[in-house]
């Protein structure tokens, strides 16, 4: 299938579910909505199978996080490029407009901080807010796509969505990483949220993308870098975390594009 394709399915699968995703996206702190069997089995299992192995994409290991991403996508089976940029097809676009009700949404075609994402045993991610504006910092991210497509996934295996609607303190809502599911998610900035931990000696495999707005989510203009925290059961990471947050913060107040460029982008010819 090409990204066409699958956007007529992605279309047609959320409309079915419209009003329970609007519904659902509204009820909490971090606006959330979930839906299952999103494409056929078959097809799921195709991009699973595209999947590079994990040494051959970037690995991201510090307190903070603990994956593997990569945003080069032309390096890859063409599949995963098309499944990704489906969901930046406009028809999909304004259909997930219809669930969130947030209007005048882009994607990104550069695949900043998006692409696809891998996550083996121990690897992890803590509660974080993400990065309130793309590369350039023009445009607010408002909205995270992530879409599970590991066959057999189980909770219990670790490697779920955890969001944290009362902050990085307090009890966390979980949504397990099913095969086949697609978690539609606000970020702004109360959206903390994680991934657990996995525990299995097997690969989480995700394709993610992210759409931003002229507009932020809040009733006021703000800039955050991501900001990682402790878990509650990590108070030493959590004070070496929170010193991270303001250096970091102080250089890109200072530097507005940062001194580091950040390479998880799709550079296109």
């Amino acid at each position: 299938m090409n990204r066409s394709q699958y956007a007529e399915i992605i279309e047609k699968r959320l409309g079915e579910e419209l009003e329970r995703l609007r519904d659902e996206f509204r009820e909490h702190t971090v606006q959330s909505c979930v839906i299952d069997d999103l494409l056929p089995e078959e097809e799921v299992l195709k991009v699973f199978k595209a999947f590079p192995e994990k040494e051959t994409m970037m690995l991201k290991k510090s307190l903070r996080e603990n994956k593997y991403v990569a945003a080069q996508m032309d390096k890859y089976s063409e599949i995963l490029e098309e499944i990704i940029f489906a969901f930046q097809d406009l028809r999909v676009l304004k259909m997930v407009e219809a669930i969130t009700g947030i209007h005048e949404m882009v994607p990104d075609e550069h695949l900043y901080a998006g692409g696809i994402s891998l996550m083996a045993k121990d690897n992890f991610l803590n509660p974080h807010l993400d990065n309130s504006h793309d590369k350039n910092r023009q445009m607010y991210r408002v909205l995270n796509l992530l879409y599970y497509v590991t066959p057999g996934w189980r909770q219990e295996f670790g490697g779920n969505l955890e969001l944290w609607d009362s902050g990085p303190k307090e009890p966390q809502r979980v949504i397990a990483a099913l095969s086949n599911r697609l978690a539609i998610m606000a970020t702004h900035e109360k959206s903390w949220h994680s991934v657990s931990q996995v525990v299995v000696d097997s690969s989480r495999c995700c394709v993610s993308n992210y759409y931003f707005s002229a507009k932020p989510l809040e009733d006021h203009e703000y800039f955050h870098v991501t900001s990682f925290r402790g878990r509650p059961e990590q108070p030493v990471r959590d004070l070496v975390l929170q010193g991270d947050i303001a250096l970091r913060q102080a250089v890109r107040t200072v530097f507005k594009k940062g001194i580091v460029e950040n390479k998880h982008v799709y550079k296109k010819d």
